[in-house]
């Protein structure tokens, strides 16, 4: 799944618009755009909204193509609807974490001294809806590639996953919408073990790759969907900094668990999912290094603007380093939705 490196607390005199990592929305990353490096408001207005649409076509592009491109020359059978697979595989792994980070994140804020007394708007029913609708277009796919019936195929095994991972993120969406939206925890627990489950229908040991795999999504979710909202609101922060300061550095001491977390069940996942022979001749191997590539790349752009933010007052470096990260976090997301969606290399092996 999609992870990096935790953040680090900022110098208590860094505003809020320089911290790295997530993509704010268009509007606010034109506005920091001119804050940090001069520009003017004509050039914010348009650099901010390239930048993410390139951004996102690259994205739609590794998606559409990249299962292909990952099994070219490997002998493993072509998937019917793998690139449209990633896609919609894509949206539920971003709703799943847009969720349950305005889920945890409000309590990181809320013992913060001295806050403002402002919320940024919530994204949950919008995610969860949209969630829901790629878990749908999953089960028309599957449906199509099977030459079954909706009704059909909601009796296979991935099948009637994926529908009840539709329906719990309609509930999860109406308990957003609720006045307790932290009901929407039980059905999200739902979702995640039913995404286990349906990524582990192999003979051997499912129970236990199914462990890790709740525990290697919840972690990414927190910390994507988490550190996403905690950076919103400290642009909304953004002039009271030491209260964005405090609320950065709870985050960062919460991200460090969940780094290990996700760094433990990633290796116990590889060692036990991909065999050492077959690591640069099936399309699974490929797409795991290409990950751990690009999670390398995440890592050394963090470490470079949270550093640049330690040591100077202007926040232009630390912010084009930031947006750099944020293109690559957004590429290391749809490579682990091509992750979920090639062949398992066991077959490989057990070829004769």
């Amino acid at each position: 799944m999609f992870s990096g490196p935790p953040a680090d607390p900022a110098a208590p005199t860094m505003p809020a618009s320089s911290v790295p990592s997530a993509v704010p929305p268009v509007g606010e990353m034109g506005e920091i755009s001119e804050g940090a490096s001069g520009a003017t408001p004509a050039r914010g207005s348009w650099t901010a909204p390239l930048l993410l649409g390139a951004a996102g076509l690259l994205a739609l592009l590794i998606a559409l193509f990249g299962p292909g491109l990952m099994a070219r020359g490997t002998g493993e059978l072509r998937i019917p609807g793998a690139g449209l697979t990633t896609v919609l595989r894509t949206v539920l792994f971003a709703a799943l974490a847009l969720h349950l980070g305005e889920l945890v994140a409000p309590q990181l804020i809320r013992p913060v001294r001295g806050r403002p007394r402002t919320a940024v708007r919530s994204w949950a029913v919008l995610a969860s809806l949209a969630g829901a609708a790629a878990a749908a277009g999953q089960i028309v796919r599957l449906a199509a590639v099977s030459d079954l019936g909706i009704t059909e195929t909601y009796g296979t095994r991935e099948g009637g996953l994926l529908l009840l991972i539709a329906n719990g993120l309609v509930v999860a969406a109406l308990c957003a919408a609720s006045r307790r939206p932290a009901l929407a925890l039980a059905p999200l627990a739902v979702v995640i073990g039913a995404e286990a489950l349906r990524a582990h229908p192999e003979a051997y040991s499912p129970e236990f790759g199914a462990a890790l795999t709740v525990v290697h999504l919840t972690a990414a979710s927190l910390w994507t969907g988490g550190l996403l909202y905690v950076l919103r609101t400290m642009w909304l922060w953004r002039g009271s900094p030491v209260a964005a300061r405090a609320l950065l550095g709870r985050y960062a001491r919460l991200a460090i668990w969940l780094y290990v977390a996700l760094a433990a069940t990633g290796t116990a996942s590889t060692l036990r999912r991909l065999p050492l022979d077959v690591v640069f001749t099936s399309a699974y191997g490929r797409t795991l290094l290409l990950k751990l590539a690009l999670m390398a790349v995440v890592s050394v752009l963090a470490l470079a603007a949270r550093r640049r933010m330690l040591r100077d007052t202007d926040p232009a470096v630390a912010h084009r380093l930031a947006r750099r990260e944020q293109v690559v976090l957004g590429l290391v997301v749809v490579v682990s939705a091509v992750l979920t969606v090639v062949p398992d290399p066991h077959w490989i092996s057990l070829r004769p």
